[in-house]
């Protein structure tokens, strides 16, 4: 893979954490499922290759390792175990209790991570500029930003609305005070929907300006009942129920909850369109072991003819009637996934027809605040 390099911006902060360590860092790159290479060094001089990366000592602590990502690492003294740190854009989130445990070595490497990270940022964000400046597209990439931010404008006048019509009903003394109750509930719900779809639009115009993905820390069980409470009202209309099952109150991802929302709206419709001509409830269970999380949509409807299930996750294909279905439901199911949340998601197909589906998505967990050791 040739020699590491050692240049510019990049050179420097690996210098400045070598001087920090006492030891040369080295900058690595993921460039399979097995295999890393070192992209720079903080000693240019270097006259032996560096000593292989441990992998399997990220894997041991169960850390996201997909292809393409970096890190930046630096061997104990006297042949001890690595220290190492993502290259990331944003700083990690602060101790649970407030109290630092990272020793010198890490911090100093969580630093230059960092660092390397805002360097590429600031370096891609000035290519994509150079690059569209006399693209005759241009104008097209920000269509969804202009058409996001037409549409929030409405969403926003009906969301003030709403609220005065809830002011109006709170004070509507000769409804029944079970009934008024019950109407602002709903009302309530609405304006849940439009934030929800507001925030979706603006996530959309972000991602048209160039903006990373949304990630943040969010509760699952939070987002997968307010997904469920959705569908359960939308699909009330056509006879169907949705039964929510879950074995732990709370359990915290990192990445986009937009994401797992729409994740799950895909997998329940679906689930809903097999179940429609039975009249047969879907079931969504949610449980966590060990160190990862367990999504089960299942119906007791149509079912998937055996033979289909490798393509079913495959864009563009649907077994749906012409104009039913885009075939693009189970591919985001399969991105967000393994794409954005590094799980997996499988199928079961029942052995006989009308005997339902079920899918499975299982989702690594970091670690949860509190359950660290002291």
């Amino acid at each position: 893979m040739g020699a590491p390099i050692f240049r510019g911006e990049a050179g420097e902060v690996l210098r400045q954490a070598s001087a920090v360590v006492g030891r040369p860092v080295i900058l690595w790159e993921v460039s399979g499922p097995n295999a890393v290479v070192p992209r720079a060094t903080s000693d240019p001089d270097i006259a032996t290759p560096p000593p292989p990366f441990d992998l399997e000592a990220l894997r041991r602590w169960n850390v996201p390792i997909p292809v393409g990502s970096r890190w930046v690492a630096t061997q104990g003294s006297a042949g001890a175990a690595w220290v190492v740190a993502p290259v990331r854009s944003q700083p990690p989130a602060p101790p649970p209790d407030g109290r630092e445990r990272r020793n010198r070595e890490r911090l100093a490497l969580e630093l230059a991570g960092l660092a390397l990270g805002l360097i590429d940022g600031r370096d891609s964000a000035a290519l994509v500029a150079a690059t569209q400046r006399d693209d005759p597209l241009r104008d097209l990439a920000g269509l969804p930003a202009m058409i996001a931010h037409e549409a929030s404008n409405p969403l926003t006048a009906a969301r003030a609305g709403l609220q005065l019509v809830m002011e109006s009903v709170g004070r509507w003394v000769d409804l029944g005070a079970d009934r008024r109750l019950v109407l602002l509930d709903d009302l309530g719900q609405v304006i849940e929907d439009i934030d929800r779809a507001t925030q979706f639009l603006r996530a959309i115009q972000d991602r048209a300006r160039g903006a990373m993905v949304r990630s943040e820390r969010f509760d699952v069980v939070r987002v997968v009942r307010s997904c469920l409470t959705l569908e359960r009202r939308l699909l009330r209309d056509r006879g169907l129920d949705v039964q929510f099952t879950a074995t732990v109150d709370s359990v915290y991802l990192k990445g986009d909850p937009n994401a797992l929302f729409d994740m799950l709206v895909n997998l329940v419709r679906n689930a809903a369109d097999a179940s429609a001509e039975a009249q047969t409830p879907v079931e969504v269970l949610l449980t966590q072991d060990a160190q990862q999380l367990e999504l089960v949509v299942r119906d007791r409807g149509t079912g998937i003819d055996p033979r289909l299930v490798a393509q079913i996750f495959e864009p563009g294909f649907t077994t749906k009637e012409f104009g039913r279905g885009s075939g693009m439901g189970l591919a985001k199911v399969r991105s967000v996934a393994e794409g954005m949340f590094h799980g997996t998601v499988r199928v079961e197909a029942a052995p006989r027809p009308d005997s339902g589906t079920t899918f499975t998505v299982v989702l690594p967990l970091p670690p949860q605040r509190g359950s660290e050791p002291a």
